[in-house]
């Protein structure tokens, strides 16, 4: 597998990532059995596609991306779906978490 492989698996694993914890108040507390069924079954694929990604790409790497751009994907998704919109507060840190993902990405070495 190539490197163009490794960041297929990451987007899938985002997308999956955002779709369990998007639709994770839908469950009801796991009470709701289809929307239940629907988050489980989208964190087990983006685990899956993860570990994928993670044999490709440095983990840190990996694991930084995956995690700030769900997160941020999933604040987006809260605005539009439950009208949670976040304080000032949660805007700034939604902010430093994309320079983060940024920094990580286009500034980050990794040592073999």
């Amino acid at each position: 597998m190539n490197i163009t492989s490794g960041y297929i698996f990451l987007f899938l694993a985002i997308i999956f990532g955002i779709s369990s914890n998007g639709f994770l108040k839908t469950t009801n507390g796991f009470t709701n059995i289809f929307p239940t069924i629907f988050c489980v079954t989208s964190i087990v694929l983006c685990l899956f596609c993860l570990s994928k990604a993670m044999n490709i790409i440095p983990v840190g790497f990996a694991y930084a991306t995956y995690g700030g751009l769900t997160i941020t994907a999933v604040t987006i998704f809260s605005i539009l779906k439950y009208n949670q919109l976040p304080n000032i507060y949660g805007t700034i840190g939604i902010i430093l978490i994309i320079i983060g993902v940024i920094l990580v990405n286009y500034l980050g070495k990794v040592s073999s």
